[in-house]
């Protein structure tokens, strides 16, 4: 049985794009509910109890938006530190990071722990 953590661990990439695109048209949404909601009712018909909730709407809006960005942020972070560090050749500087290295492999896709798996049997370290 698969967990829900390995399957989004699996396609964070990917959730985290639509999340922010989502993100984004709720935001959008809500500021043109908040800023110009006469428009909205006269050109595109909205309803005026829908405008009504355009504030929350707004809210929600901020934090689906920031929590896309911020998986997006964290997934090219860590993917750029594990990608850049199992490049190197040395077993001293890749023992001194190697913690570091687990770490970021575990917040990602099981692709980066294979690649980290096969520089620590190259480089002998367990």
């Amino acid at each position: 049985m698969v967990k829900i953590s390995q399957l989004f661990r699996e396609y964070i990439l990917g959730l985290s794009i639509i999340l922010t695109i989502i993100g984004a048209i709720i935001f959008i949404f809500g500021a043109l509910g908040i800023l110009i909601p006469d428009m909205l009712m006269d050109s595109m018909g909205f309803d005026e109890a829908l405008l009504n909730w355009s504030a929350y709407i707004f809210g929600l809006g901020i934090i689906v938006l920031l929590a896309g960005v911020y998986y997006l942020y964290e997934f090219e972070k860590n993917k750029r530190f594990l990608m850049t560090e199992i490049n190197t050749n040395k077993r001293s500087e890749f023992v001194k990071r190697h913690i570091e290295l687990k770490k970021a492999a575990r917040h990602l896709p099981s692709k980066y722990q294979d690649i980290l798996a096969e520089k620590e049997k190259e480089l002998k370290v367990k």
